[in-house]
């Protein structure tokens, strides 16, 4: 994953401060610890934290293009990037490098909004559109991709993490008690609402645009279902999901580093593993553990690698947890927490 952020100035039309957006990047580098980048386009900054997947070399973000009329940071992956290419290089369109990021900002600069309609992938990500002053951001129909943001008279905050929010100067910092207690039950809080009353999720399936101090939200795509649709044998309906099952895991096998999966034994990663292997992937699989056997899936993985894996290539590792590593689950349990407490701490004006 990667890790985006960043600042638009509203009032003052002055550069975002430069510092500001190096303390967001800096809080997002456990997402992206392979490159960093930051960019100041006026009154927009963007800042970006790198996970490199795809085109090694050739996807250093912030990436701009028309002579920097467009500046592109980009969390997650396009999967169909080479059918969108090849319909822009029909057009006449000129790539520099082969990744997927100048992909997505060369379809924005050629289809606008509407370019989110033909995306297959997991994304989040944001353009700063400098001729027209306007900020897009979107974000996959199934809200893989997180995006945070925030609207104050003064600026625009975004962020792929809320506290890459609160890094920037002036972001409202009040508690909503219906947002904690829904934590506090569930572990997370659901649609566009966080924990704080002045910062916002962009929903799942929707894009935003920001032009003169305004924010706009649109829903570009829903699941559809139509009861009313013929029936069909179920040979038809196996053949269809084994197509689409082939095909979204041959789309998320595109890479320039290393495959791996985690493998329980179970039927979803023993079939995701399968196929991978089936398109020709070397795969690395990871199954974790436990010393009670009752509470460990590192059995039935094996068997599903001796079974049927092994021979088509994979390599299989188990990782064994240790009775003491109920310590560290506990641990990791009160970070979660701790993790809130800062949140709340901040919010009422107390040093984290």
């Amino acid at each position: 994953m990667c890790g985006i952020a960043g600042i638009v100035e509203l009032k003052s039309g002055a550069p975002p401060d430069r510092g500001a957006l190096e303390r967001m990047a800096s809080l997002l580098s456990h997402r992206g610890p392979d490159d960093q980048g930051i960019a100041v386009i006026g009154e927009a900054g963007l800042a970006h934290r790198r996970l490199s997947i795809i085109d090694l070399s050739g996807g250093h973000q912030p990436m701009t293009a028309d002579g920097g009329a467009l500046t592109l940071i980009f969390n997650g992956e396009i999967y169909n990037f080479l059918e969108v290419r090849r319909e822009l290089e029909a057009q006449g369109h000129a790539f520099a490098t082969r990744s997927d990021t100048e992909v997505l900002l060369r379809a924005y600069a050629v289809w606008g909004t509407d370019c989110v309609s033909r995306l297959n992938g997991m994304y989040a990500f944001v353009i700063w559109d400098a001729p027209r002053r306007r900020l897009f951001a979107a974000r996959d129909r199934l809200g893989k991709k997180p995006l945070y943001y925030a609207l104050t008279p003064e600026r625009f905050v975004f962020g792929s993490e809320l506290k890459a929010v609160l890094a920037a100067p002036g972001v409202p910092r009040e508690v909503d008690p219906g947002a904690v207690d829904e934590f506090l039950s569930r572990y997370y809080v659901g649609g566009a609402r966080t924990i704080l009353r002045g910062v916002a999720k962009l929903p799942p399936a929707h894009w935003l645009t920001l032009e003169a101090g305004k924010v706009t939200v649109r829903r570009y795509w829903r699941p559809i279902f139509d009861p009313d649709a013929p029936a069909r044998r179920e040979e038809e309906y196996l053949e269809e999901l084994e197509g689409l099952f082939r095909d979204a895991v041959r789309r998320r096998m595109i890479s320039d580093v290393p495959l791996g999966a985690f493998l329980s034994g179970g039927v979803d990663s023993s079939a995701v593993v399968a196929m991978m292997a089936a398109e020709g992937g070397r795969v690395k699989t990871f199954t974790v553990g436990f010393d009670e056997a009752g509470y460990s899936e590192a059995e039935d993985a094996r068997l599903a690698v001796e079974l049927d894996l092994k021979r088509k290539g994979i390599d299989h590792e188990v990782v064994l947890l240790e009775a003491e590593s109920e310590d560290q689950l506990r641990l990791t349990h009160r970070r979660y927490f701790e993790d809130l407490r800062q949140i709340l701490n901040s919010c009422n004006g107390q040093d984290e």
